[in-house]
């Protein structure tokens, strides 16, 4: 891939806002443009203040990203925006901590910066099994994994997830965190299986990403296929008898999913 240097665009709904607003400030005269231009630094500083009060990402995390971000990714599905990025590494990380988990599932890694997160959280024996579909993907993240003492926990599988799950599954594997971050139409068929495929271990905690997805299922407007299907998940979840569950308003959203 050819490096780039291309500033990540905003596709989380504070990003989203703080842009906007800044805009609508150009626009503005006097007190009008004042204010617009208060309530863009009032939002606009929300995410940078959060990273700089959580504790500081790995050097080995810090140069998977820059990788990420000076690769070039042209103009396919896969862009630098998908990076889960620091504060949603560290929150994973964290939950890896509270839980207890030994064993962790992601389906989605792209570039590896949430798989190496949580793996770096592991107790020593822990391991965490990571399905990617997009083979360059997974090449840039075993590259950032060799680097990393954590990265010799993660177990990539690259392939289609539910062909992945389903040997999983069949192996009689199970998981104390699963974290869902791939393809939007199939959050509800990935969940499924982790429902009734047995891949559940006692008091296993879900984390769904990308559940605000831009602010699509509340705004107004035609939404995108990926704000369809995540509007849609969130009804199918809110409605589904066998789960409890939260939404956080961390960068696009993660919904945090228990079975009752």
């Amino acid at each position: 891939m050819t490096a780039v240097d291309a500033q990540p665009r905003p596709v989380t709904p504070v990003t989203i806002a703080a842009e906007r607003l800044a805009r609508l400030a150009e626009r503005l005269d006097g007190e009008g443009a004042a204010e617009a231009r208060e309530i863009a630094a009032l939002v606009g500083g929300l995410d940078p203040y959060l990273a700089s009060c959580t504790t500081p990402e790995s050097s080995e995390l810090a140069a998977l990203a820059s990788r990420t971000r000076s690769a070039d990714w042209g103009d396919g599905p896969l862009e630098q925006e998908m990076l889960s990025g620091h504060v949603e590494g560290r929150l994973l990380a964290f939950l890896v901590h509270a839980t207890g988990a030994r064993r962790v599932l992601e389906i989605g890694m792209f570039t590896g910066y949430s798989a190496l997160a949580m793996a770096e959280a592991l107790p020593a024996g822990g391991n965490l099994v990571a399905c990617e579909i997009d083979s360059s993907a997974a090449a840039l993240a075993a590259a950032s994994f060799s680097a990393s003492p954590a990265g010799r926990r993660i177990d990539v599988r690259v392939g289609p997830a539910v062909s992945t799950l389903d040997t999983l599954a069949s192996a009689g594997e199970t998981f104390d965190l699963v974290f869902v971050d791939a393809d939007k139409a199939g959050y509800e068929q990935y969940l499924e299986i982790l429902l009734t495929g047995g891949l559940l271990a006692p008091n296993a905690l879900v984390c769904v990403d990308n559940t605000l997805m831009q602010g699509e299922p509340w705004t107004t407007g035609s939404p995108s296929a990926n704000g369809a299907a995540i509007a849609a998940f969130n009804r199918a979840v809110a409605a589904d008898p066998r789960v409890e569950q939260v939404v956080l308003p961390v960068r696009d959203g993660l919904t945090l999913i228990r079975r009752i």
